[in-house]
């Protein structure tokens, strides 16, 4: 007889990959924005409170298209990797999701492209105005940590908790500007 938790780990393995990913600050006088693509989008994120529940809407900048997504980032050994899910979602779900307790962010996502790779730019907004992270993406770890870095990038950060959504949400103006002046 096969074992109820196997077919559940089985499923969730379907509707999930891994994301391994790095992050860093960037330079304060770096000329990143003479690097970046002459498009971005707008994220505008509800974490939702006491889960691992991300509801994301984004919004093109060329074609004003918005996107809608309920995406769930699982615990991990790991800062450089996690499984992760999402499902789209429309107009009307998004708005029942979004009635539930959570707290906000807005950033602004631009590209830049290095050693054929993509570096995500992320202009945040609000309380955290200021900040600016940058991140990429790998298919596996070896590849992420081998990966060679623009002359913007600064400190990583992928190891410290503070620069990840889920508590970035929750940051005080005060909070960010001493944990910024630290590095």
């Amino acid at each position: 007889m096969t074992d109820l938790f196997e077919i559940s780990d089985a499923l969730e393995n379907k509707y999930t990959r891994i994301e391994y990913e790095r992050r860093f600050l960037l330079l304060p006088q770096a000329d990143w924005r003479s690097a970046v693509a002459p498009y971005s989008k707008t994220f505008e994120d509800r974490y939702l409170r006491n889960t691992r529940l991300r509801l994301r809407v984004l919004t093109d900048s060329d074609t004003g298209r918005r996107v809608i997504k309920l995406t769930k980032k699982f615990e991990s050994s790991s800062p450089y990797q996690r499984r992760i899910s999402r499902i789209l979602l429309t107009a009307e779900e998004y708005e029942l999701i979004a009635r539930l307790e959570g707290y906000s962010l807005k950033k602004t996502r631009y590209y830049s492209y290095h050693l054929k790779r993509v570096f995500s730019i992320d202009v945040f907004e609000g309380a955290l105005e200021g900040l600016v992270l940058c991140e990429t993406e790998a298919d596996g770890l070896a590849e992420l940590m081998a990966v060679g870095l623009p002359s913007y990038a600064g400190a990583e950060v992928t190891e410290d908790a503070f620069f990840e959504g889920g508590n970035l949400c929750r940051t005080t103006r005060d909070e960010l500007m001493r944990r910024l002046e630290r590095r």
